[in-house]
């Protein structure tokens, strides 16, 4: 299929209610398609309904229908950090011409301990909460075995990829950081969180939503490859804790499906809801081997100015993880590279780009490869 139209919010703090933000990224990535709602056929929603939230709504869907004055089919798909990529995954089997696919969080009007309770629901429930383990730990401990067995990647190395994606925000008027310089010494100096992972290394929450149509219809932009992966849920019953079998499944998948390589992405954008998560995505979706991420970290190889930039947008890190409105910023930021719209972060003639989206410490990643075929 392919993509006719994208939109997304300014990621921050909103004083919009959820239904009004989805409302706005949706009429952006209709205008950009140029076709009204009625030209829509279905629409495909994600959203995690926070039971603490001041909205009080747990039937997203049926709130949408009410929005946009419709009858049509809309359906919600949650799948925790993942729920964006996975509702765009779902619309390519629906079998309707035209989809409107859109995702949206609001959490700045929820106490940090609550969201970081919601958020733990998505690990395995009968050991790992009832341990107190939270993701900062949870990624920390996975952080910590791989500077353990990986021993030249050093905390350096994460702080350059938190670096790099803070300076490509800085360009990224949607972005959260966007306008605020952060340096290289305030990312080494900040806080730690749970060793060895510091404040900026995690990303940061936000209210926002973003949405794309996609279309049976010919455009410049062509989903070429679109794969889903589920992973056993307690990262304990995992063979290898430093392999993300999601990632490696879901992306040799989407690679199959376009018939390109790894070393044929121009842009890539990868989750990175800490930066333990991109290095290891690197070494997963196969853009290095294992254990030598650190090597291309040192050369810039990531960078803007890179051979292949990865989150050019900022990333989670620094526009913000708005959790189901992820994973279609990520395709909001790739359509515009691919479209040479993306102006002070334009990536050199970007021609293929990839999106990679997991929900939860790698229960559901999605990978989606987006081609300019026109234009």
């Amino acid at each position: 299929m392919y993509i006719k139209g994208v939109g997304m919010t300014k990621f921050g703090i909103s004083g919009k209610f959820s239904q009004m933000l989805a409302y706005e990224a949706t009429l952006e990535a209709l205008n950009d398609a140029d076709i009204n709602f009625k030209d829509i056929d279905a629409v495909v929603c994600s959203s995690l309904e926070w039971f603490f939230s001041i909205e009080k709504q747990r039937h997203f869907a049926a709130l949408l229908a009410s929005v946009f004055k419709t009858h049509k089919p809309i359906i919600r798909v949650p799948a925790a950090c993942a729920g964006g990529g996975a509702a765009l995954w779902v619309a390519q089997q629906l079998g309707y011409d035209n989809v409107l696919v859109v995702g949206v969080e609001k959490l700045m009007t929820c106490k940090s301990e609550s969201i970081t309770d919601e958020f733990m629901m998505a690990a395995e429930s009968k050991w790992e909460q009832v341990e107190g383990l939270n993701f900062p730990g949870q990624n920390a401990l996975v952080a910590q075995q791989y500077l353990e067995k990986y021993k030249k990647t050093t905390t350096e190395h994460l702080a350059l990829i938190s670096f790099k994606n803070h300076s490509n925000a800085l360009l990224n008027p949607k972005a959260r950081f966007y306008g605020r310089k952060v340096t290289l010494e305030e990312i080494k100096n900040s806080p730690i969180i749970c060793s060895p992972l510091r404040l900026y290394d995690c990303s940061i929450s936000v209210d926002g939503a973003a949405a794309c149509v996609v279309t049976n219809e010919k455009t410049d932009i062509k989903i070429i490859g679109s794969d889903l992966c589920a992973e056993y849920l307690p990262t304990w019953e995992r063979e290898d804790s430093l392999r993300w079998e999601g990632t490696i499944i879901s992306s040799k998948n989407a690679f199959n499906q376009a018939g390109v390589e790894p070393s044929d992405i121009d842009v890539a954008e990868i989750h990175d809801a800490f930066t333990i998560v991109e290095l290891i995505a690197y070494e997963d979706l196969g853009f290095c081997k294992k254990g030598e991420a650190y090597k291309k970290i040192e050369e810039g190889y990531f960078n803007l100015d890179g051979k292949m930039p990865v989150n050019t947008s900022g990333g989670l890190k620094a526009k913000g993880h708005p959790v189901s409105a992820t994973g279609l910023a990520q395709i909001y930021e790739i359509v515009k590279q691919l479209r040479g719209e993306a102006k002070d972060r334009q990536v050199s003639k970007a021609k293929i780009g990839l999106a990679h989206n997991i929900g939860g410490a790698g229960g559901t990643v999605t990978c989606h490869i987006l081609k300019k075929i026109c234009g």
